[in-house]
């Protein structure tokens, strides 16, 4: 938990730097901060946003869901991103859904499993199966790769897999889902979870399995066929107003929705 902590701590400290620096900013110009699973589609929505409205400055910033709901609550941001639902301390909060995300469940491409059972998922977390020879596989060491505690994708695995259980504590951690994709694309005998809408991107290929053998797709998640998704979040501490609610209006637009859906994403 002191780790934990301490890093929530540095992610508000790296973004109250940011929002220091930018003091002098342009009056049009806000800061969205949080969920690194968010951040890459609200990078995306911004660029376009910015094209369509010269002069105007969003800036997105990572740092992980429960930084990013402290930065909306502190004021150091205008909005939170979050990929996990509220806790009971925070449901006075304004919360706007940007869209749906399926939660992939991956391994390297030269693991031979293509389909995995929700309660297999359970058991390696868990640490009760340690071998690839449990699942039908060769016998190898299960690599297992989790997210630091306080990210949103960690929540929502938490959530929707372990059923009450704390996933072992020998699991590696890392901080993004980047970080997480990488660790598989180089480690045959690793598994990880991330951000569906994040497995095709990157130069080295991973593999989502299918769960209860159902495709991790956005059709079987709009049909909720697919049993892994979570809704990704805006969090502000007032309802939007100016260049924040101005921002929110053109995600929803007909061509925000398109980008977001272009990008893999339930919009």
């Amino acid at each position: 938990m002191r780790i934990t902590r301490l890093i929530m701590s540095l992610a508000l400290i790296l973004i109250s730097l940011s929002l220091l620096s930018s003091c002098g900013r342009p009056a049009d110009s806000i800061i969205i901060a949080g969920s690194t699973s968010v951040q890459r589609y609200i990078e995306i929505l911004a660029e376009a946003y910015s094209a369509i409205h010269p002069g105007r400055v969003v800036d997105v910033q990572g740092g992980g869901s429960s930084a990013g709901i402290t930065a909306a609550v502190s004021g150091t941001a205008d909005v939170g991103m979050s990929s996990r639902n509220l806790k009971d301390d925070e449901d006075h909060l304004v919360v706007i859904e940007i869209a749906k995300d399926g939660l992939a469940i991956i391994v390297n491409p030269a693991n031979p499993l293509t389909n995995i059972t929700i309660e297999d998922i359970r058991m390696i977390y868990t640490g009760r199966y340690t071998d690839w020879s449990q699942l039908g596989g060769a016998s190898a060491k299960i690599n297992v790769i989790a997210r630091e505690e306080g990210s949103g994708t960690r929540s929502a695995f938490e959530e929707m897999i372990m059923d009450g259980s704390r996933i072992i504590q020998k699991a590696i951690t890392l901080n993004s889902n980047g970080a997480v994709r990488q660790a598989i694309a180089g480690d045959p005998h690793s598994i990880g979870f991330i951000s569906l809408g994040l497995v095709e991107i990157g130069e080295n290929p991973v593999k989502a399995l299918r769960i209860n053998s159902i495709e991790p797709t956005r059709e079987n998640i709009e049909n909720e066929t697919y049993a892994l998704y979570r809704s990704f979040l805006f969090v502000m501490l007032e309802e939007p107003e100016g260049l924040v609610l101005q921002f929110i209006d053109f995600m929803r637009s007909p061509r925000g929705r398109e980008i977001l859906a272009a990008e893999g994403l339930v919009a």
